[in-house]
């Protein structure tokens, strides 16, 4: 068994199995581990290095526009952040914020927007941030309060946004502000914010466990075009939520980078550390608990893949999403855990590989949909799909 061997399984193409190979021989090469002093600029720097790298391609869609297939190739983003994980946090965040950040605008931008961002982002000139969580909007994005009123040609936006990864390091913004065309979720609206647009501010930078450019950002008064709206006024939610259903899969595909790097750092350790005349791998307790990191890797891996395979096969795949965010993010931090507790006191000196990573995978245990909302996510799925029966039974 190797960190690699699942490249083998029917859910990939021979162009995968060779994505992950050249990201794995780059990475070893170009990639340091180095991620505390200048966060803001290693990350500047890391988003133009994957994108001089051609790396960033992969992250947006549309082939005129700079992108490697016209559509995401949801196999190929997540197998990029996870290889970028096992090799870089900070380098997997940078990754993953260019598509996310874009990706509104990859599946929903018209052609003007299209070709005015995503080259840039692709070639890793512009940074592109995602802006929805609210202080008292964050699980439920419906409830999101920041306001654009049309007034005439322009949109005037007011409110302020809050955990946003790039915030205060990015280019642009798409922002989802309330409209008013509907109660809730179909009242909301997406914009696309440049950074230099009278009324915008950045209000605080947010220090966090794992150091990642996080910011509150203010709206003022804050004019754009009504050409800066992406999609029909009133589809801000379904275009957030279409967004996060291709990106919320490569979550999973990070964390099982993360499990993976752990592992194998825990195997060294077990395999050349001497403990009462033995090595660590010796005792039956070791073994047991490298083998069940080994499974929930493997389990982590399938439920992440088959998602992605199904969206690359044109399935809708929220329920299969949410349980790979879900089931990667809690097996990794496990894993995790299990590789600190066979390192002992070593597992938790600051700057350790897998103290890093143990600072790495909490977040993700929340971001872009916490584990509990995955549950009601796979929940409501389910109970939809037995009515959905029912009432094919009941015609028949």
């Amino acid at each position: 068994m190797t960190s690699h061997s699942h490249l083998d399984w029917p859910f990939f193409e021979l162009r995968h199995k060779e994505l992950a190979s050249a990201l794995s021989s780059w990475g070893s090469a170009n990639i340091a581990h180095e991620e505390e002093g200048d966060v803001a600029g290693t990350c500047r720097a890391l988003v133009r290095q994957l994108g001089s790298q051609g790396w960033l391609k992969y992250a947006i869609a549309g082939k005129s526009y700079g992108a490697a297939h016209d559509v995401i190739d949801t196999r190929s983003l997540c197998l990029l952040r996870e290889g970028l994980a096992e090799h870089s946090g900070l380098a997997d965040f940078a990754f993953a914020m260019q598509g996310l950040g874009s990706g509104a605008i990859s599946l929903f931008g018209d052609a003007a927007q299209k070709q005015r961002y995503l080259p840039a982002v692709a070639q890793g000139n512009t940074i592109a941030a995602f802006a929805l969580s609210e202080t008292d909007a964050g699980s439920d994005p419906a409830a999101l309060q920041c306001a654009a009123h049309l007034d005439g040609d322009y949109y005037s936006l007011d409110g302020e946004k809050t955990w946003i990864s790039n915030g205060g390091l990015a280019d642009f913004y798409v922002t989802f502000a309330r409209t008013g065309e509907a109660p809730g979720a179909r009242g909301i609206s997406a914009f696309i914010i440049d950074a230099n647009t009278p009324g915008f501010s950045v209000a605080e930078s947010m220090a966090v466990m794992a150091p990642h450019p996080l910011a509150r950002i203010t709206f003022k008064n804050c004019r754009v075009p009504s050409a800066q709206r992406i999609g029909l006024a009133g589809q801000g939610f379904k275009i957030a939520m279409a967004t996060l259903d291709v990106f919320r899969t490569s979550v999973a595909a990070a964390a099982t980078g993360f499990a993976r790097s752990a592992l194998r750092h825990a195997l060294q350790r077990a395999l050349s550390r001497r403990v009462f005349g033995n090595l660590l791998f010796d005792f039956q307790s070791t073994q047991a608990k490298l083998a069940e990191m080994a499974t929930h890797i493997d389990a982590a891996a399938l439920l992440t893949y088959r998602a992605a395979w199904l969206r690359d096969q044109g399935v809708s795949v929220t329920a299969e999403a949410a349980m790979a965010k879900m089931a990667a993010t809690e097996s990794a931090q496990r894993v995790i855990d299990s590789a600190v507790q066979i390192f002992g006191a070593l597992g938790v000196m600051k700057g350790h590989p897998v103290e890093r990573l143990y600072r790495e995978i909490r977040p993700l245990r929340i971001y872009e949909g916490a584990t509990e909302i995955q549950l009601l996510i796979i929940a409501r799925e389910l109970a939809k799909a037995y009515k959905a029966q029912q009432h094919d039974e009941t015609r028949l």
